[in-house]
């Protein structure tokens, strides 16, 4: 039996290493202060492995053609794709993979009614790079990246993004060696709208109600009450990101996120924080 040891959930917008300095000099400490914990708290749990799930930004497939979930499978990949590297300033990089999770989790998926896409090469903008460059500063964690579609009509209802969730840790429990050891890694929101009419506005009060229900740990109240209407109406096209927060509650099970930061950070274009499930509060 596999064990997960460390379950958290960030916001992975460009401007956090793109433009920081336009942020208040507050806003700047407190969230290089908080993204900081972040990884110090990920690092300490010592995981072989990190599972990552962020949207992928229509990076990789054709508006008609986008898997709700797909899986990479590579044992090696790289960032940011050379489109990406001077707006998201993350020199270019390279992490480790690890296809026989990325595999067993495509396989043990479909046997549970969970139809995983997969693929070995995928490109990675902000989603990956952002927290990446904070989390886990010198690349030396193998990561298997789930990216789903977080933007494009249908999306997978919150109630599915649990249950994925819930799915994936029942896999890497029962389905995985004994003593290795995971972290999930959920990436996007919180509040923004990519080029909309809210681009220069967040929504702090929506922002703060989110983060307060994953205090809470009600995950049937969450699945019930931040529909993809309000998370469309606080920003479209980039708050529905939450849905991948809703995959790392759904591991997490009934425990209590602690909010680690937030910043309304409207010079970034975007509600930023952070928050993490203690794993040590449930067996």
């Amino acid at each position: 039996m596999a064990e997960i040891v460390a379950i958290v959930a960030l916001s992975h917008a460009p401007g956090l290493t793109g433009w920081l300095d336009r942020a208040s000099a507050s806003v700047q400490k407190n969230l290089l202060a908080g993204y900081a914990e972040l990884g110090r708290l990920l690092r300490q749990a010592k995981p072989d492995v990190i599972i990552g799930v962020a949207n992928d930004h229509l990076l990789n497939f054709p508006m008609h053609a986008i898997p709700d979930f797909c899986v990479g499978t590579a044992s090696r990949w790289t960032g940011p794709a050379p489109w990406f590297q001077d707006w998201v300033n993350v020199p270019p990089y390279q992490v480790a993979g690890h296809p026989d999770l990325a595999k067993t989790l495509v396989r043990e998926g479909a046997r549970e009614g969970v139809n995983f896409a997969f693929a070995d090469e995928l490109l990675f903008d902000d989603n990956w790079s952002v927290p990446l460059r904070y989390l886990t500063p010198d690349y030396d964690i193998p990561l298997v990246p789930i990216h789903m579609n977080c933007v494009i009509p249908p999306l997978p209802a919150p109630e599915r993004c649990v249950e994925i969730g819930r799915t994936i840790a029942e896999i890497i429990r029962m389905r995985r060696p004994a003593g290795e050891r995971v972290a999930i890694m959920a990436t996007g929101g919180l509040s923004h709208d990519p080029g909309g009419p809210k681009y220069f506005a967040v929504d702090e009060k929506f922002d703060r109600w989110f983060l307060d229900l994953l205090e809470q740990g009600n995950a049937e109240r969450i699945m019930r009450e931040v529909t993809i209407d309000k998370m469309l109406a606080a920003g479209d096209g980039g708050t529905s990101e939450l849905l991948a927060w809703m995959v790392a509650l759904g591991a997490a099970g009934p425990r209590k996120a602690r909010t680690i930061c937030y910043e309304p950070a409207v010079e970034l274009r975007c509600g930023m924080g952070a928050v993490a499930w203690p794993m040590e509060a449930q067996s």
